[in-house]
C-alpha cells in the first residue's frame, strides 16, 4: 500500500488507513513509538505507559524504604 505524506503545520503527517489501524488496534490519541531500523521508519503502538515503564524498572537495588519526616502534619495515625 502506498500513502502520501502531507504537510501539517510545521510537521509532516502520515494518514494510517482504517484497515491497518483496526488491525493494530490504533485509535484516536493512541501513542505510537517511532524508530529507524536499517534506513526504514518503523511505527508501532506503545503498549505500556510511562508509569508502567518506570515501575518495571524498580528492583531490590533501587527500592528505598520509608522516610521518617518527623512529627505528623495532619491526622495520621502511627
Amino acid at each position: 500500500m502506498t500513502v502520501a505524506i502531507k504537510k501539517w503545520g510545521n510537521s509532516l503527517a502520515l494518514r494510517i488507513p482504517k484497515d491497518i489501524a483496526k488491525t493494530l488496534h490504533i485509535e484516536n490519541n493512541t501513542t505510537l513509538e517511532l524508530s529507524i531500523k536499517n534506513g526504514a521508519l518503523v511505527i508501532k503502538p506503545q503498549n505500556e505507559t510511562l508509569l508502567e515503564s518506570l515501575v518495571a524498572g524498580i528492583d531490590a537495588n533501587n527500592l528505598h524504604t520509608e522516610v521518617n519526616t518527623g512529627k505528623a502534619v495532619g491526622n495520621e495515625e502511627w
